[in-house]
């Protein structure tokens, strides 16, 4: 695909589940590419995808494949985007990185363009986007930040099985069957591959996603908490993050607390605050049995926000469920939309 008009864009790990989420964006939203070249690894190389009716053959990652690249969309693992994504910019490519190695690197930033985008201007050449998690939940409480304030968060999430990769769904929907079907079977990916025990996931919810740390939280807790104090720029903020994986195959919840600066402001403030916000999609009404599901999150740009509710016991609490697609705009969506802001803002070579 050659163009007069656009940029020259390489997307890294094309063949996962966020590399082809990351092609249907960039289509969907008509990004301007003047040439495209999709990359992955040797074993992937050859295999042919299709882009806008176009076929593209994949090419394999390598320095050398970047030459002339303008933006570099990187979904291929932490172990290939430290190796490959200083080469990228090396020669002059933009990397939007979507795996946790760059993230709490204090030279590269951690960015969610409705939150912090100003923050594109001191890139290096690389641009880390955050945990998916982490993702949706700052997109709800940054309205309410800049409005009211924001001084404590408690998140419970819920999280969908494909934010483990395709094998984890294949676990998911093997483990189902074979317990309807009354047959036995041995969990070999959930909570986390490479570690000594598996566990059950179909009708199950295991508290572990990523390995525990000295602390006892969870490496995908440590990373709400911190990506969260980097993304607002809030090293004071009290986070606290408890991470659950759900059998549930696209969408992740998250039951989140919160306290604010001022203790006189009411759920109906804060609902309208929300529903104005970029990014947000308000689903909230009681009376009605409305609220948002992973299931009516699938395919969908929006994070979606219901549940308002004022604590009891404390006058600045309130409480929020927050539910959106991980695939979209956990990864593949904010990747996009950073490219998107770095044309806006002029920020490339």
């Amino acid at each position: 695909m050659e163009s007069n008009n656009g940029y020259h864009i390489a997307v890294v790990g094309a063949t996962g589940a966020v590399g082809q989420q990351m092609l249907k964006t960039l289509e969907k939203r008509n990004f301007p590419i003047a040439s495209l070249k999709l990359l992955a690894s040797k074993r992937s190389a050859g295999k042919k995808v299709d882009y806008k009716g176009e076929e593209f053959t994949i090419e394999e990652a390598t320095p050398e494949a970047f030459e002339g690249v303008q933006i570099a969309l990187f979904s291929a693992g932490g172990s290939i985007s430290k190796e490959l994504a200083p080469e990228a910019a090396k020669r002059g490519a933009v990397v939007v990185d979507n795996t946790s190695a760059f993230r709490m690197d204090p030279n590269t930033p951690l960015v969610v363009p409705e939150v912090n985008e100003d923050a594109l201007h001191n890139h290096n050449g690389i641009i880390a986007n955050p945990n998916c998690s982490t993702i949706q939940m700052v997109v709800a409480l940054e309205p309410v930040r800049k409005k009211y304030g924001l001084n404590k968060v408690i998140v419970s999430t819920y999280q969908a099985v494909s934010g483990a990769g395709a094998k984890a769904i294949n676990e998911l929907n093997e483990q189902t069957r074979a317990i309807i079907d009354d047959q036995e079977f041995t969990p070999e990916v959930l909570p986390v591959a490479g570690d000594e025990k598996h566990y059950q996931i179909a009708f199950n919810a295991v508290p572990q996603i990523d390995k525990f740390q000295e602390n006892g939280f969870t490496f995908e807790e440590m990373k709400m908490i911190n990506e969260t104090k980097k993304i607002m720029n809030m090293q004071e903020l009290e986070v606290a993050a408890t991470c659950v994986r759900l059998p549930v195959e696209t969408g992740h919840s998250e039951s989140v607390y919160l306290e604010i600066d001022d203790e006189d402001v009411t759920v109906d403030e804060l609902k309208a605050l929300l529903s104005e916000a970029p990014g947000i999609l308000l689903k909230d009404d009681p009376s009605q049995q409305l609220y948002p599901m992973p299931a009516d999150c699938v395919d969908k740009d929006d994070v979606f926000v219901g549940r308002i509710r004022k604590d009891l016991d404390r006058p600045n609490g309130f409480h929020m469920w927050v539910v959106s697609d991980n695939l979209l705009k956990g990864a593949a969506l904010n990747s996009v939309q950073i490219a998107e802001s770095l044309v806006k803002l002029n920020l490339l070579k």
